[in-house]
């Protein structure tokens, strides 16, 4: 069973990112404030879930939670300052429009960018170890697909409602042959040799 938060604080919320590897679309990240007795039994890493399950999930979340807010980087901001820094970005913007300020955060993964008057730690795997951040895993995880699957029907040849944006290679090769859209992230590898990914 997954622990509600690192500190054990009331107010403490979980931050994580959805969209890092992609060819296409933004990097979306989430915060989500959970109560400390919250139980949300089957929650763990979104990765770990089915879609169906991440569904189900989603409004046992935003309605259990204390305040949970997204935010997002397109892909031109990820080509301006690169995914590292625009996955920053989104993580900021959605702990800066939570309803409750945190008095903590714990970041999913190994870095971050000190938010100004909150204290941090990053947990590596942080997703399958803390309630809270599984909770902005999954509604970071379905925001972003629910906005590729609209993205899809202004570009249905690349497949986003099946990858996401992610590099599979029935995506690399719609890039080969159509070229990118205005929504690929023009300063990642799609142009190199199909061998190379």
């Amino acid at each position: 069973m997954l622990a509600v938060s690192y500190t054990g604080q009331p107010g403490e919320a979980g931050v994580d990112e959805a969209g890092r590897g992609c060819l296409a679309g933004p990097v979306v990240a989430a915060a989500v404030i959970l109560p400390p007795d919250a139980s949300l039994p089957g929650l763990t890493d979104s990765k770990q879930l089915s879609h169906a399950q991440r569904m189900t999930l989603r409004p046992m979340i935003q309605e259990m939670a204390i305040a949970w807010n997204i935010g997002m980087a397109s892909a031109g901001r990820i080509d301006e300052v690169n995914i590292l820094q625009a996955t920053y970005d989104a993580m900021h913007e959605a702990v800066a429009g939570l309803a409750v300020t945190p008095v903590f955060l714990s970041i999913d993964g190994n870095r971050f960018r000190p938010y100004p008057g909150i204290a941090h730690a990053c947990l590596v795997k942080g997703d399958s170890r803390l309630l809270s951040i599984a909770a902005a895993s999954v509604l970071a995880k379905t925001y972003r697909d629910d906005l590729m699957d609209l993205l899809h029907a202004e570009y249905p040849q690349y497949g986003w409602n099946q990858n996401r944006g992610y590099p599979t290679q029935a995506h690399r090769e719609a890039l080969l042959a159509w070229g990118p859209s205005p929504c690929h992230r023009r300063s990642f590898r799609w142009q190199a040799p199909l061998t190379l990914f």
